[in-house]
């Protein structure tokens, strides 16, 4: 985790990183579209999962609901940064759903 926390100082992520940590990546970073082009068209519960996210940092809460579905997961709604940093480690610690 504490290294995929310092990769953020880079311009871009790892490029071995699958689809939904290269997502949390772009989205730590503040770009939301780069995140967001990453999932949107990604099949797997982990996209879905970081998908969920990704419409609840804009804002978008029903879309957002219909991710967590997707991703068999509960709807959060704590900090956005808890949520970021517990799905960041779950899915660096193979924690797949």
């Amino acid at each position: 985790m504490a290294e995929f926390k310092a990769s953020l100082a880079g311009a871009a992520p790892a490029p071995n990183l699958d689809a939904p940590l290269a997502a949390l990546w772009w989205a730590a970073k503040g770009n939301w579209d780069a995140a967001h082009k990453l999932v949107q068209d990604e099949s797997s519960a982990d996209a879905a999962w970081v998908h969920a996210y990704l419409h609840r940092v804009e804002g978008d809460l029903g879309n957002a609901g219909y991710w967590y579905h997707r991703a068999d997961k509960p709807v959060v709604t704590g900090p956005l940064e808890t949520e970021w940093d517990q799905m960041a480690s779950a899915l660096l610690g193979g924690g797949r759903s």
